[in-house]
C-alpha cells in the first residue's frame, strides 16, 4: 500500500477483505467444453483527465470464436471515483464493465480481460474478480509483467505458441506465452471456472498476424482509443 494517503488505509483494508473472501470461490477448473465456446467477449478501459476529474470508458467486442467476426461492440463510461493502486484495480473498473456487460445482446460464453487474473498478489485480478459478476468463466491476459514477491518472469524460446509458467512458491500464478515471432510475451492467468492449459489454448487460438494480442482483447483495445476520442471532445 505504498503512497497511499492514510485516510484511504480503512477503505483498502475492506478491499483486502473483499478479495480474500472472494477467492473462497475461485475455480481454476473448467466449467464448461471447450467445444461448446462459441463467443467470446474481449474488454478493456480507457481513461482520460478533465478538470482534475478522471474518466473512463470500458468497452466490450464479441466475436464469434470459429470465424472472429465482431458479433456485438457495446461500451460504457462515467467518472473514475477510485484511485488507482496496484492490486485493486477492479474496484476502480467493475463498476464500468458490469454496466457495459449489461448493454450486451446476448451473453458471450466467456470473457477476456486486458488485465491479470489469478497473476494477482492475492489470486484476485480484475478478471478473476470480475467473473463473480459476470458468471462467465474469464481469462486475464496482460501486455506487461505484474512482478509478486519480487519473482521475475522467464522469458519463453523465440517460438510461437512456446511459454513459461510462473511460479511462486511453488505455486503456478500464470504462464509467459509467445504469440508471434521476435515480438514480446504476453502474460496469461486463469480467471475464473477454467484452467491454464485451455486459458492457452484459447488465447493462442485467437492470435492472428495483426497483433500479439489474442483478437477480442486487440478490438477492445482499438474501441477504446475511438470512444475515448469521441468522448473527450
Amino acid at each position: 500500500m505504498k503512497n497511499v494517503d492514510s485516510n484511504n488505509i480503512k477503505l483498502l483494508n475492506q478491499f483486502t477483505n473483499i478479495q480474500i473472501e472472494l477467492l473462497s470461490d475461485v475455480t481454476l477448473e473448467n466449467s464448461f467444453d471447450i467445444s461448446e465456446i462459441q463467443t467470446i467477449a474481449g474488454v478493456d478501459l480507457a481513461y482520460w483527465d478533465v478538470n482534475k476529474t478522471t474518466y473512463g470508458t470500458c468497452c466490450i467486442v464479441m466475436i464469434d470464436y470459429n470465424t472472429k467476426e465482431v458479433v456485438e461492440k457495446v461500451y460504457s463510461y462515467g467518472e473514475i471515483n477510485v484511485p488507482y493502486i496496484s492490486g485493486f484495480l477492479a474496484f476502480r473498473e467493475l463498476p464500468l464493465v458490469l454496466e457495459a456487460a449489461k448493454k450486451l445482446s446476448n451473453e458471450p460464453d466467456l470473457y477476456m480481460f486486458d488485465g491479470n487474473g489469478y497473476l494477482h498478489y492475492r489470486h484476485m485480478g480484475i478478471a478473476t474478480h470480475a467473473s463473480m459478476y459476470l458468471k462467465k468463466p474469464t481469462i486475464g491476459v496482460a501486455k506487461s509483467y505484474l512482478k509478486i514477491e519480487n519473482v521475475d518472469f522467464t522469458m519463453p524460446e523465440n517460438e510461437v505458441g512456446s511459454y513459461t509458467d510462473i511460479l511462486i512458491h511453488g505455486n503456478v500464478y500464470g504462464r509467459t506465452l509467445r504469440t508471434s515471432y521476435h515480438v514480446k510475451p504476453i502474460f496469461v492467468s486463469c480467471g475464473n471456472w477454467i484452467d491454464l492449459e485451455t486459458s492457452t489454448e484459447i488465447v493462442m487460438n485467437c492470435i492472428n498476424q495483426e497483433s500479439r494480442l489474442p483478437i477480442p482483447i486487440r478490438l477492445a483495445d482499438i474501441e477504446t482509443h475511438k470512444v475515448r476520442k469521441q468522448l473527450f471532445k
